[in-house]
């Protein structure tokens, strides 16, 4: 799909996305500063990804270690952070992915514990009616890549989809659908398309990439909210590389629009700090966004703030008018006495819905 979009001379930027992490100690003090600082602008709100999961998925090792069937390569390695073994996962011998069995995976425990608090305040008035609670899951490529050996990936993957499915359909089973939003987080699925991993999706990596990102977006009911964040990957705020332009984002996009076998309710797409140029976006002028998708550029950087988030903006809407603004990813991660100001300069650049 592809259409012509006439330079626009300003943007309309409706609304703000938070991402998932915040640097906030729990759910509640989350919800409660994000519904302070953001109330209209937000149609949706995370938990925060507080507690085990504030390194995005690094906790899943620790599901991994209780397995049968799945070792870590011998040796030693540093800690990540003092906390996570980086020694990756392989299948033991003569043992079949088929017959994994795994844990629980924790995402489920979260979201069910995290929506008791989020039920709790909006009958109190702190979150407004009509808010949904927003679960963000990684991908199935995003906890296989980066921690199963390049030989067994392919075997595991499918394996850990099943297991994240269900994971999935217990959130779907204790959370009312019409309070509810799903974003599967697409981080190593770039690192694949840049050529930074070595794929397993067979030899046509974007093809693989959309196809899975339709088969997630199927066994999210349709009377529940589904989002994508596409992200070049946060390993202590940086990229694992920065994106020559949106090129690489916008075949993403438009293969997961048409693919999807429901519609999307929105997508999440990083814009690098550097990047205040048309030619940055110039590739998201050939994808159809429908009316009822709503795209979100990640442009807003705590180092320039509302200056430079407008002058990525203004470049922005050269090649998509409309749209909200967020992080290029969470900003859970960074230190705790920045969270205010971020949530204070995505009001200060968004538009009320």
């Amino acid at each position: 799909m592809s259409t012509e979009h006439a330079p626009a001379s300003s943007p309309v930027i409706r609304g703000a996305h938070l991402v998932g992490s915040v640097n906030l100690p729990d759910a509640e003090t989350v919800l409660r500063t994000v519904s302070a600082h953001l109330g209209d602008r937000m149609r949706r709100i995370p938990d925060g990804e507080v507690g085990e999961r504030f390194y995005w998925v690094q906790f899943q090792t620790g599901r991994l270690d209780t397995m049968s069937g799945l070792s870590r390569v011998p040796g030693d390695a540093p800690l990540l952070r003092g906390v996570f073994d980086p020694r990756p996962f392989q299948l033991d011998e003569g043992v079949s992915a088929d017959d994994l069995v795994f844990p629980d995976l924790g995402y489920a425990e979260a979201a069910l514990d995290s929506y008791a608090v989020f039920r709790s305040l909006r009958a109190d008035g702190v979150i407004p009616n009509g808010v949904r609670f927003q679960v963000s899951l990684p991908t199935p490529a995003g906890v296989v890549g980066p921690f199963v050996v390049p030989a067994d990936r392919a075997a595991v993957e499918p394996a850990y989809e099943r297991a994240l499915f269900g994971e999935l359909q217990r959130i779907l089973d204790g959370i009312p659908h019409d309070d509810l939003a799903i974003q599967w987080d697409t981080a190593v699925e770039f690192a694949l398309l840049e050529g930074r991993m070595p794929s397993w999706f067979g030899d046509d990596v974007l093809a693989g990439v959309v196809e899975r990102a339709a088969r997630q977006a199927a066994v999210v009911p349709g009377d529940v909210e589904l989002g994508y964040h596409l992200c070049y990957g946060d390993v202590e705020e940086q990229h694992f590389v920065q994106p020559a332009d949106a090129g690489r984002l916008a075949a993403v996009l438009d293969g997961l629009l048409d693919a999807a076998p429901r519609p999307v309710t929105w997508v999440h797409l990083p814009v690098p700090i550097e990047r205040d140029d048309a030619a940055y976006f110039a590739p998201l002028a050939d994808v159809v966004v429908p009316d009822g998708t709503e795209l979100y550029l990640g442009l807003l950087h705590h180092e320039d703030g509302v200056e430079g988030a407008r002058r990525r903006a203004q470049a922005a809407a050269t090649a998509q008018p409309r749209f909200g603004v967020a992080t290029e990813c969470g900003f859970g991660r960074g230190p705790s006495e920045r969270t205010a100001g971020l949530l204070d300069l995505h009001a200060a650049v968004a538009e009320a819905w």
